[in-house]
This record gives structure tokens, C-alpha cells and sequence, in this order.
């Protein structure tokens, strides 16, 4: 399965994103079950705004893609899939 990352901002603030996050996995949950949400980083700007860096396992990325209408309160920065992984461990000293 296609993995996504999601980048968002958010047009709530830090306190909103519990509710938000709720609302989100709803959705994957009940109306969007093909959509696995597997993880999310959190970021919040000095001025207070929500940025979200989010990976998602889905068929395509127009079903991600509605997730986030059906979520609302965001735009879309970008949507990119996922090729690969690597972690330090991937790269020994030599």
C-alpha cells in the first residue's frame, strides 16, 4: 500500500488539536477505513499557528486528499509519496 506524508497548516490553534486530531481519526475510523493513519509531528509556529507533518497508508492520494476536506480546518502544503525509510542504523561508521 502507498505511503503518503501530509503536510498541513492549520487554522486553529495548539489547544484546537486534540479536538481536531479526534475528528481525524473518526474519519480514518468510520468513513475512510482504507486509509490507515499511522503517525503525526506536531509543530507550532512563535505566532502560534498549527503546522502537522503527517504519514498515511492509503490506495491513492485523492483518498487522502479527501480525508483532509472531509477534516477541514487546514490547507494542504503538500502530499508527497513515501519511497523508502532510512534510519541512522542504515548508515554505519566507517
Amino acid at each position: 500500500m502507498p505511503r503518503y506524508i501530509i503536510i498541513r497548516s492549520f487554522d486553529v490553534g495548539e489547544a484546537d488539536m486534540p479536538a481536531v486530531g479526534r475528528r481525524s481519526r473518526e474519519i480514518v475510523e468510520t468513513e475512510l477505513p482504507e486509509i490507515t493513519w499511522e503517525h503525526s509531528h506536531v509543530v507550532v509556529d512563535d505566532d502560534g499557528k498549527v503546522r502537522t507533518f503527517c504519514v498515511y497508508s492509503a490506495p491513492t492520494e485523492d483518498i487522502v486528499r479527501e480525508h483532509s476536506a472531509r477534516l477541514g480546518q487546514h490547507r494542504i502544503d503538500s502530499i508527497d509519496e513515501i519511497v523508502g525509510d532510512v534510519t541512522p542504523a542504515d548508515f554505519p561508521a566507517a
